[in-house]
């Protein structure tokens, strides 16, 4: 939680696109673009899924350049046409037969109409001509032929709907499917169209079922769905490939198939299905759904490219079936289209698997998804679906993105995209859903962006601004840390507890008398270069460079629980770098130099300070005061190393020396000072120094209690066992002194400093 809330604003940034892609989806701000792309998505993945191969059950028969250059220009006499149907039913013994073509004047080619005028007029009077006209009428009423060819045979008739503001009629409409009463009140979503062109009345009385051949056109031009049903003036009519596959089904009744019962209090006006029953069963029976979208549309399921080569269909060109050049019988029990792919007859769409894709084969393509039951639909819970899948990976993204990696954020935003597109793909071929897609992704791809783009330009920033503020402190694994959490640290003065360290180099003054500038500036390089490697190694901040002393601090500005050993073991790594140097000094005739180290711990202000011309990330207090005071005290006790009590009692992994009880210049209270021998992770101590610290603490409290002889006795043993010890020497003087000068009775045995 705490995570989250430090990168607030960046998760905020993150959900913009979450934010907008749902206003999208809601429609309170359509964005084009979005619903461009799912329909890009949609033709894509319906190419890269159709079968591709032959249909023989659905035959088209083409009214194709051939046909028109070998039997005339379009439209063609009825004479021919009922030529056409009676060569096919008698011929070739198809099943049903449906027009994508509409009739709807008289065909007066034959000129029946004219003669039956002047029968009525000027040769009212010519004997045996009203006679020969009549015995004549039967070959010349063309529109009766064709009536008497479609009689009673399973023909459905073409016709079109239009959106006339005049309301436009022509021809005769065949019975709606649905009457308003069916619907109990409620009104279905389907397309209303104010006019139409229908059928000549002698053809609808002959072959009364009709259906519309229009399309839905989607804002880019294309044609990827087929309405079922269409309103005009309140009655549900029915389309030419729904009407050919009822007749093929017995002709059941078409009914609304809501959602369920309990819509209805809602109004709700959305259809789930149309349903196809039985004539004669009850309500509720049951019945054949065809799942339909908002427009009770279903979208049309292409098999492959269109026309005579495309290979999803026969096409047959009307000529040859005319001139009886195609075998009898061969298309025996198909199903078969009358339609155009002459490109001056205008019936040419584009569809999202061809620019010019023949419309009759959209309907042959509905028609065979109809009797397969493969038909693929958007349902009307597409929102809920799209809301839920937006919802939770844009919370995914934006709570995860903000703290991951560049690498781990690609892989999620990655992993999230493939998971949406995975379930997607699989609901469309599992379950034959078209959901959105479109939204998802790029809500994915900008919240990704977006992120990245906060985190660099927002957050690195103040990382690259954190990392050159304490990249000359800090060692860089402490700023690769820092800039993890950059919102922790600042330049702002806090009191912590820190353990300080101030560390002199011995016979620096020797070495600069002999040394020329240029020599002793690169000695000091060195020698600074080894002492800061081993501060930072051991996770410290170093503070300044003071002439020949450095001064670090251990706890910040990154929080460091054990800053105490890390202080002492950096203090023995230093020790180490000098022994060193000296060896390197020793090889090239210089003098040795030593170290002084002073090392405290307590409470510390830390922060920015100094002028406003030049300022530092630094340490002050009296905790630090004592750190530098203990440097001091390095030579005069013999020891590289002087800790305070209060980091020897935190440094627990370290055996210790103590060395005194000492009240330095300017600190009231007496403080107990330590060396450090080794830690216990090494070997054990020989017996040798096990006695000499024996021999040391009796020595010591000895000392402490004024009692001289025991004292001396103490640290005469010790010296003989090392006499080069300076702490041994230095407490034999005081004994002598101390003889010559006895202390006050209640002296507690601290040594008192008046000097720096």
């Amino acid at each position: 939680m705490q995570a989250l809330t430090q990168h607030g604003p960046r998760i905020a940034v993150t959900l913009l696109p979450l934010i907008l892609v749902l206003l999208h989806a809601l429609g309170v701000v359509p964005m084009g673009m979005l619903q461009r792309l799912d329909d890009i998505i949609y033709d894509t993945r319906l190419r890269a899924t159709m079968p591709g191969t032959l249909d023989d059950r659905v035959v088209i028969v083409d009214i194709d350049e051939k046909s028109l250059a070998e039997v005339g220009r379009w439209p063609w006499s009825r004479n021919h046409m009922a030529r056409l149907v009676d060569t096919l039913f008698e011929d070739q013994r198809i099943a049903l037969l449906g027009f994508d073509t509409v009739f709807a004047e008289p065909d007066d080619s034959s000129g029946l109409r004219q003669l039956q005028q002047l029968a009525s007029g000027p040769l009212a009077d010519q004997p045996g001509f009203a006679q020969r006209l009549q015995s004549l009428q039967p070959k010349l009423d063309f529109d009766a032929q064709f009536a008497r060819a479609l009689q009673g045979r399973p023909v459905v008739l073409g016709y079109y709907f239009t959106s006339d503001r005049d309301g436009r009629t022509s021809g005769v409409l065949p019975e709606p499917v649905i009457q308003p009463e069916a619907l109990q009140g409620r009104r279905l979503p389907a397309t209303r169209w104010d006019g139409f062109g229908a059928n000549i009345a002698p053809l609808v009385q002959a072959a009364p079922r009709a259906g519309f051949f229009n399309a839905i056109t989607s804002n880019d031009g294309v044609v990827r769905s087929l309405p079922l049903l269409a309103e005009h003036e309140g009655r549900y009519y029915e389309s030419l490939s729904l009407a050919m596959f009822r007749l093929l089904l017995d002709s059941p009744r078409v009914e609304p198939g809501f959602a369920g019962e309990s819509q209805r209090a809602l109004d709700h006006q959305a259809l789930q299905s149309v349903r196809l029953t039985a004539n004669g069963a009850p309500p509720g029976s049951a019945s054949l759904a065809i799942p339909v979208d908002q427009r009770v549309a279903t979208l049309v399921p292409y098999r492959g490219p269109g026309g005579p080569r495309g290979g999803s269909f026969t096409y047959v060109s009307a000529a040859d079936v005319l001139a009886g050049r195609l075998p009898i019988g061969r298309l025996n029990n198909k199903i078969v289209l009358v339609g155009t792919t002459a490109p001056g007859l205008l019936d040419l769409r584009v569809t999202p698997v061809g620019e010019t894709y023949p419309g009759v084969e959209t309907h042959a393509n509905l028609i065979v998804g109809l009797l397969d039951g493969g038909l693929i639909s958007k349902p009307d819970y597409a929102l809920g679906y799209e809301i839920i899948v937006l919802v939770s990976a844009g919370l995914v993204l934006a709570l995860a993105l903000p703290l991951l990696s560049a690498g781990r954020a690609v892989a999620l935003s990655a992993g999230v995209v493939a998971g949406v597109v995975g379930l997607n793909f699989w609901l469309y071929l599992g379950h034959g859903l078209v959901l959105p897609l479109a939204s998802t992704l790029v809500m994915a791809v900008f919240a990704f962006a977006l992120n990245m783009s906060y985190g660099y330009l927002v957050e690195s920033r103040s990382k690259r601004e954190l990392a050159q503020l304490f990249g000359t402190y800090v060692p860089p694994e402490l700023v690769d840390e820092m800039v993890k959490h950059p919102d922790r640290y600042s330049m702002t003065a806090t009191t912590r507890e820190l353990t300080v360290m101030f560390c002199d180099m011995r016979g620096f003054t020797q070495l600069s008398e002999t040394m020329e500038p240029t020599q002793l500036q690169a000695l000091l390089n060195t020698v600074f270069s080894r002492l800061t490697t081993v501060i930072r190694n051991h996770r410290g901040t170093i503070d300044k460079y003071m002439g020949d002393c450095v001064m670090a601090f251990w706890g910040a500005p990154v929080h460091t629980p054990n800053h105490a050993t890390l202080a002492v073991q950096a203090a023995q790594g230093m020790v180490a770098a000098i022994e060193q140097v000296n060896r390197e000094h020793a090889r090239e005739g210089l003098p040795a130099i030593g170290v002084g180290i002073g090392i405290n711990t307590g409470a510390m202000c830390v922060g920015d300070m100094g002028s406003t011309l030049r300022r530092s990330y630094t340490v002050v207090g009296d905790a630090v005061n004592l750190g530098a005071r203990l440097e001091g005290l390095s030579r005069l006790y013999g020891s590289d190393i002087i800790v305070s009590e209060t980091t020897q009692v935190q440094a627990t992994q370290f055996r210790w020396q103590e060395l005194d009880r000492v009240r330095v210049k300017g600190k009231a209270s007496a403080v107990t000072i330590f060396t450090p021998l080794d830690t216990h992770d090494t070997a054990p101590p020989n017996p040798e120094q096990a006695e000499e610290l024996r021999q040391w603490q009796l020595a010591l409290q000895a000392w402490r209690e004024q009692d001289w002889d025991p004292c001396e006795h103490h640290l005469h043993n010790l010296r003989r066992q090392n006499e080069k010890k300076v702490l041994y020497r230095l407490y034999a003087e005081r004994v002598a002194l101390a003889r010559q000068h006895p202390p006050h009775p209640m002296w507690d045995g601290t040594t008192h400093f008046e000097t720096k």
